[in-house]
């Protein structure tokens, strides 16, 4: 079984779909992608064929977030990251994001490379992350001069606790592969090679079980999760909002582009 979308494949064998974001090397995310695999989720929660979900990227990063450098396809600057874009198209991008929070299927992320800012709330969509060690995991914001968004000042806390989410907020660390285990932001460390396979073979595992005592359960455990992730980017979008329209933001975007420490002004 295959569907067409512009950005993305999903397949879907033995109960198990694969959802692919096929946006190489980096998959940087803009509304028509997070729409297209909150449509692709819609359509798998319709389908009784499909039990569990992998949601994995073609390329060298899981997500590396939404472009804001300079200097190429994969690197300009994006509408998201514009001061009208904070006013206008990431509300839009943040109401599509919701959706995702609203499947029903469970889902395991397979992640390789980088899930950089927004890249890391797409990888917490899911209910399970499966990554390689080569894997990089940041919540980098506050380099941008920016706020939290994309519901992580939800989804992060509540899976690692609110003293390592504070950590990765207000550093920006990177995390490797193994920091992101030992935190419990990662639920199983691969070789990059049989990271697809393990996922997939996770999901069975889901998959071998009644679907709708899974769907059931699931939807107990994460029982007003995307209400709260609704209510949350609202105050993370006003949050940016503001900030963007600031001279460190400008710097900081300027500062991860081009891969050196920001020269803050606090204004």
């Amino acid at each position: 079984m295959t569907h067409q979308y512009d950005d993305i494949s999903v397949t879907l064998n033995d109960h198990v779909a694969v959802v692919e974001i096929q946006r190489p090397p980096h998959n940087f995310f803009d509304v028509s992608l997070i729409r297209q695999i909150a449509n692709a989720f819609d359509t798998l929660d319709d389908n009784p064929a499909c039990r569990a979900i992998v949601l994995a990227s073609e390329g060298k990063s899981f997500c590396a977030g939404a472009n804001f450098g300079s200097g190429g396809s994969d690197t300009s600057a994006s509408a998201e990251f514009t001061e009208e874009g904070f006013m206008n198209t990431t509300g839009t991008l943040y109401r599509e994001g919701v959706r995702l929070f609203s499947a029903r299927k469970p889902i395991v992320a397979a992640v390789q490379g980088a899930a950089i800012g927004g890249g890391l709330g797409l990888s917490l969509v899911a209910d399970f992350r499966i990554a390689s060690p080569e894997a990089r995991f940041a919540a980098n914001f506050a380099k941008l001069g920016i706020h939290p968004g994309f519901g992580l000042t939800v989804t992060l806390p509540a899976i690692v606790g609110q003293q390592a989410a504070n950590l990765m907020f207000l550093t920006g660390r990177r995390l490797k592969g193994e920091e992101a285990l030992e935190m419990g932001l990662v639920d199983e460390l691969v070789e990059q090679k049989g990271l697809r396979g393990r996922a997939v073979e996770f999901a069975s595992e889901i998959a071998v079980n009644a679907p709708l005592a899974i769907v059931s359960v699931r939807a107990t455990a994460r029982q007003g999760l995307a209400e709260r992730i609704d209510k949350a980017t609202d105050h993370e979008l006003s949050e940016q909002q503001w900030l963007r329209a600031t001279n460190d933001a400008e710097e900081g975007i300027k500062a991860v582009a081009e891969r050196r420490v920001g020269q803050f002004t606090g204004t």
